[in-house]
């Protein structure tokens, strides 16, 4: 396994899809922010949230290039498509199970079924996350797909 190779292009992945996500809110094509709801699962406060998400979203992303890397050690090879075949499926997990699952351990997410609370104020994603909004699935699924295809373009076995 290469580790150095890991180490820069599963860090640099997981940047440009850290930055992919957030100009998709920032251009508002989703109301999604997953830095953000990541961080409100530690602290209340809505600033600190930002950055703290930031930290924990760019280290999941680098831990979960090592998914990818796996794969390409089993394959014996490292190619864009098959960078983005892992991101078509890590995309669709994200939608359908990560994000709904958010219910049960996020402590400030409302559910579906009860609503807001003074407490739990952040929306639930709903079903592939079209509570944020219509595009948000192609947003997820996109940024996850040249995540994949930037592993499999520069990572060398």
């Amino acid at each position: 396994m290469n580790w150095a190779g890991w180490f820069i292009w599963g860090f640099a992945a997981t940047v440009v899809l850290t930055t992919l996500l957030s100009a998709s809110h920032g251009f508002k094509l989703t109301r999604v922010n997953i830095p953000f709801l990541l961080g409100t699962m530690v602290t209340p406060d809505r600033d600190r949230a930002k950055w703290v998400g930031m930290f924990i979203h760019l280290l999941n992303g680098w831990i979960f290039s090592l998914i990818y890397i796996l794969a390409f050690q089993v394959w014996g090879e490292a190619t864009p498509m098959r960078g983005a075949l892992i991101g078509l499926v890590h995309g669709s997990f994200v939608l359908v199970v990560a994000m709904p699952f958010l219910l049960a351990v996020h402590p400030r997410m409302a559910s579906e079924s009860f609503g807001p609370t003074v407490v739990k104020l952040l929306e639930p994603p709903g079903f592939l996350c079209l509570n944020y909004g219509m595009q948000t699935p192609i947003s997820v699924i996109v940024a996850h797909v040249i995540y994949g295809m930037i592993l499999g373009t520069f990572y060398k076995i």
